[in-house]
């Protein structure tokens, strides 16, 4: 599964204790092994470097009792890309390899698919590429007014133009029931990779105007001229945000792992 590519690509999975809705979330345990395992030994599939970022002890520890590689970072972390920003310094330090391209992975997908990952190594086979994240065409009848789905439009190269959390485009004299049926929306996937040097950059740039806004964080690096490559993938992320997306997990268990 794992493919050649010109770039040397390290995996970093960002993993705090202190979540709000669910404390501990990345060592509840699903189907006998813990949510970080699992999401680590997927990355392990489809990149030969993986390091779990973390800012908790017991983390780290869990990590190292199933033989994984972590490293501790700051508690003061605004967000996961600006973890692997630190994650990746002390991992080219401790182990002098050269990382190209660090594939930011949510610590809370433990069905995260490896071809999904895959699919965004391969975006970076064009010189160009600075970021590339993964988006969805929603289907027939999906909700594309949620705002806790963010969305995108895309320029003729498969560039974001905007990420949003409102339905865009607007669909102009049309009901709001035929929007889907008059143009193909995106939902946004929340896997990012970046150039090592695109992420230290990005990382130092001030919260911009739309960023705010929207509390989408990629609308300041589009705000500050990067591009962020797009590609499509057809399966959905699961993500275990509180107790009750535990409970449901632990029931899709057989059909993912």
């Amino acid at each position: 599964m794992k493919k050649e590519t010109g770039y040397q690509f390290a995996g970093i999975i960002p993993a705090r204790y202190a979540s709000t809705r669910f404390p501990g979330k990345p060592l509840v345990m699903i189907g006998g092994k813990s949510m970080v395992q699992r999401v680590y030994e997927q990355a392990l599939k489809s990149i030969d470097m993986v390091y779990i970022a973390t800012d908790d002890e017991r983390i780290l520890e869990a990590a190292r009792k199933f033989g994984g590689k972590a490293v501790m970072t700051s508690p003061d972390h605004p967000s996961g890309t600006d973890r692997c920003a630190e994650a990746v310094d002390k991992i080219i330090n401790e182990t002098g390899k050269i990382i190209d391209v660090v594939v930011n992975i949510q610590g809370d997908e433990p069905f995260i698919m490896p071809e999904q990952i895959d699919l965004l190594k391969s975006c970076f086979n064009d010189s160009k590429v600075q970021i590339a994240t993964l988006v969805r065409k929603t289907g027939p009848g999906e909700d594309i007014f949620n705002p806790n789905t963010p969305k995108v439009i895309l320029d003729s190269e498969n560039n974001a133009i905007y990420f949003s959390r409102a339905a865009i485009p607007y669909i102009r004299d049309s009901e709001t029931s035929k929007w889907s049926e008059r143009h193909v929306y995106y939902k946004h996937i929340g896997l990012y990779a970046y150039t090592t040097n695109t992420l230290k950059k990005i990382t130092k740039l001030p919260r911009s105007p739309l960023e705010i806004a929207e509390s989408l964080e990629q609308n300041r690096w589009i705000e500050n001229g990067f591009k962020i490559r797009c590609a499509a993938t057809e399966w959905e992320n699961i993500g275990i945000d509180t107790p009750d997306d535990l409970k449901r997990a632990a029931s899709l268990l057989d059909h993912f792992i």
